[in-house]
């Protein structure tokens, strides 16, 4: 009834999906880069793992971004619009918090998306 999809990390999955709902997280593959490059390779990630559950990054509903600066909100809101793209309709709801993340980990996003039945 529940799909889940395994990550790397004992304890969890990157991906869960239940019905038409899907939920999945990232981070950054490489923690050495700035948070240009994080959030970069966070977002490829989050994207990689709708594709993976059946959705895709327009069928977001919900998105919760947790930076450990947040005096860098601004570059990351710019990739992220990259990113989402300029079509209205594929944004979701978005917030984002600062927060105290785990060692050089400067982004975490969760998301919670739809998939066609």
């Amino acid at each position: 009834m529940i799909e889940r999809r395994q990550g790397i990390y004992q304890g969890r999955n990157k991906s869960s999906a239940y019905k038409d709902l899907v939920w999945t997280v990232a981070t950054s593959s490489d923690t050495s880069l700035n948070i240009a490059g994080q959030t970069a390779l966070t977002l490829e990630t989050i994207q990689e793992n709708l594709r993976e559950i059946g959705s895709d990054k327009s069928l977001i509903v919900s998105a919760q971004v947790y930076i450990a600066n947040i005096a860098d909100k601004p570059v990351m809101d710019a990739i992220w619009c990259e990113w989402i793209g300029t079509v209205p309709e594929h944004w979701p709801q978005r917030a984002c918090l600062g927060v105290a993340l785990e060692g050089d980990v400067l982004i975490e996003v969760t998301v919670t998306a739809v998939r066609p039945e």
